[in-house]
């Protein structure tokens, strides 16, 4: 039996596949089109699930959809009623986009994939809980998803037990923590949907004491919080239920001046603004999962939805509640809704017993041997040829500990947002100068910017303060944990200001040659600890194809990729970038 996840129409479409019960492809669309966060209809990435395991779409018996699009416009048109006539013109701009797509989901589904079966709508926030629960690794576990908004639901929480998922309450649009966090984004002159992450690594510069942040204080005026962890907010504050900007003149004179233009400086004041957010939802978090564990009386905790890819708050839900084990899947926002929807039929509607866990992230397009070859060749590139994996794994580890930095192309591609070791940056994280070698000739992104540590799990409580034992998560790069403080000043591009680190762990059996490039690059430093950061620059999704990974290098700092069982260096392949337009596509 095969069953097509399809998300889109809003950020990070995608697609994913079901064979028995199994996850086996699973991909986003920008992958494809090299539009960041594209929202478009998941035509490539589906193409890809289906060719990734030979078959056609006459195979497939059901397609899901993540959500209920006619739920969703019926909560589009009363928050428009409600704010008429300041939501005019918004509402006129987003007719035509729900006229031409959003309410006519069925017509790509037959015409684009020419597909004539059965097609099933999961709500939204049911497919975030199916997309965490089903494929975790706990039979019984509390469940609680936070994001923007789906149809009307914003939180829910509830409880997965084998394959029966009962989602208890909910708190409504337009009282969201996904969007507070998204307004004080945008309020702080980064993008929406885009840019949140760089808010949370902002927010350790800034004043995480709750007695002295004024602005934590000021935030607390915006939103009523009850004990349970339920919440409201003074709308006054907020413009996003009726324009397409979403701070108020009203909480731009809370906090003492308009939104930050993207260009200008960084400030102390816009600093201790990122951190007291980060107070506000860590503190809301914590009073909501409180009440869930008070409520299910379950020692596992399931998360989805945007808000779960806050890694500074999720490395201390084990520490500041009554939960003994976490699980997040490595694409807990909206992208990942489409392995719950194939989740969701096969195991709930279809009452399939649950037999797939979760155990890595590769689930994307992976390119043989043969064909990177044939790419290299007919494109004139010049490479060296490893004569197997041993000499592989000694030049990578020597060309790291030489301070080099490599461009780290190997198997399938990763589900999610982050690089785990297919499609990754590598580098020196002993080195003082690499965080800003890479923030500025390599990544073109800003300086405050912080970069992940990866270390094998086995390694990982010795530099690490973790869990333990040490969660699945870490394998996602879902969690930041303190460095202990003697290591801190032996890897300094990797400890964020306040000390900690974004971790992620690998494990032999995810991925043996990043494990042993790891490991042998211990045995030459005495820290087996990498920097690991997305294989892209700023503005662009990662890098898909051996194309988009040469293309990648040639145009920045990359001193090398190391692409299936070949080494090219930059400098032998001297060419003006946009000579890399013209190469053959793979």
């Amino acid at each position: 039996m095969y069953i097509l996840g399809i998300s889109c129409y809003y950020h990070d479409s995608s697609a994913a596949l079901l064979k028995n019960g199994k996850i086996v492809a699973a991909a986003e669309e920008e992958r494809f089109t090299r539009k960041k966060h594209d929202n478009s209809f998941p035509i490539n990435a589906a193409k890809f699930c289906l060719k990734s395991q030979g078959i056609s779409i006459k195979d497939v018996d059901y397609v899901g959809f993540y959500e209920k699009p006619l739920l969703k416009f019926e909560r589009m048109l009363s928050q428009h009623m409600q704010s008429f006539p300041k939501s005019l013109k918004t509402f006129l701009s987003s007719m035509p986009s729900w006229m031409n797509e959003k309410l006519r989901i069925m017509s790509p589904i037959r015409k684009k994939l020419k597909y004539q079966g059965d097609v099933l709508f999961i709500e939204h926030h049911m497919a975030h809980a199916a997309s965490s629960f089903l494929v975790s690794p706990f039979k019984k576990a509390a469940i609680l998803t936070v994001d923007g908004v789906g149809e009307w639901t914003t939180t829910t929480y509830g409880l997965g037990e084998d394959n029966n998922i009962e989602l208890m309450k909910e708190i409504k649009f337009p009282h969201s923590l996904g969007l507070l966090y998204s307004t004080i984004t945008a309020y702080l002159g980064f993008s929406v949907n885009n840019s949140e992450y760089k808010v949370m690594g902002l927010s350790p510069y800034g004043d995480m004491n709750p007695l002295t942040n004024k602005y934590y204080k000021k935030l607390q005026k915006v939103i009523d919080v009850k004990s349970d962890g339920s919440f409201k907010f003074d709308m006054s504050y907020f413009k996003f239920h009726y324009a397409d900007r979403m701070p108020s003149k009203k909480l731009c004179q809370l906090l003492g001046s308009p939104v930050r233009k993207g260009e200008s400086e960084v400030g102390q004041r816009h600093k201790d603004i990122a951190a007291a957010l980060q107070m506000v939802l860590e503190s809301i978090m914590t009073k909501i999962l409180n009440h869930v564990h008070k409520v299910t009386n379950c020692e596992n905790i399931v998360l989805a939805g945007g808000v779960a890819l806050n890694s500074v708050y999720n490395g201390k839900i084990l520490k500041n509640t009554p939960f003994k084990k976490i699980w997040i899947q490595p694409n807990a926002t909206d992208g990942g809704t489409s392995i719950g929807v194939v989740s969701y039929i096969y195991n709930v509607i279809l009452g399939k017993k649950r037999t797939f866990v979760l155990k890595d992230a590769f689930l994307g397009p992976g390119y043989s041997t043969e064909t990177v070859k044939k790419f290299l060749d007919k494109n004139k590139i010049k490479y060296s040829t490893f004569k197997n994996d041993k000499e592989l794994v000694d030049t990578t580890a020597k060309l790291l500990a030489e301070s080099n930095v490599i461009g780290w192309f190997q198997g399938k591609m990763e589900w999610g947002p982050r690089a785990l070791g297919s499609r990754s940056i590598l580098s020196n994280p002993c080195n003082p100068e690499m965080q800003e070698i890479l923030n500025l000739k390599v990544k073109h992104r800003e300086k405050f910017r912080p970069f992940a540590p990866v270390v094998c799990e086995d390694d990982a409580l010795k530099y690490f303060d973790c869990d333990k034992p040490v969660p699945e998560p870490t394998d996602y790069m879902l969690m930041v944990y303190p460095i202990f403080k003697e290591w801190r000043k032996k890897i300094p591009s990797v400890t964020h200001v306040d000390g900690s680190g974004r971790l992620q762990t690998i494990r032999r059996s995810q991925n043996k040659l990043y494990y042993d490039v790891i490991k042998k690059f211990g045995s030459h430093t005495s820290i087996p600890i990498l920097v690991n950061t997305s294989f892209n620059i700023r503005g662009e999704p990662i890098v898909c194809t051996p194309h988009d990974a040469y293309k990648c290098m040639m145009g920045t700092g990359i001193d090398y990729v190391v692409m299936s069982n070949f080494l090219i260096k930059r400098e032998d392949n001297q060419r003006d970038i946009w000579d890399s337009e013209k190469l053959a596509i793979d």
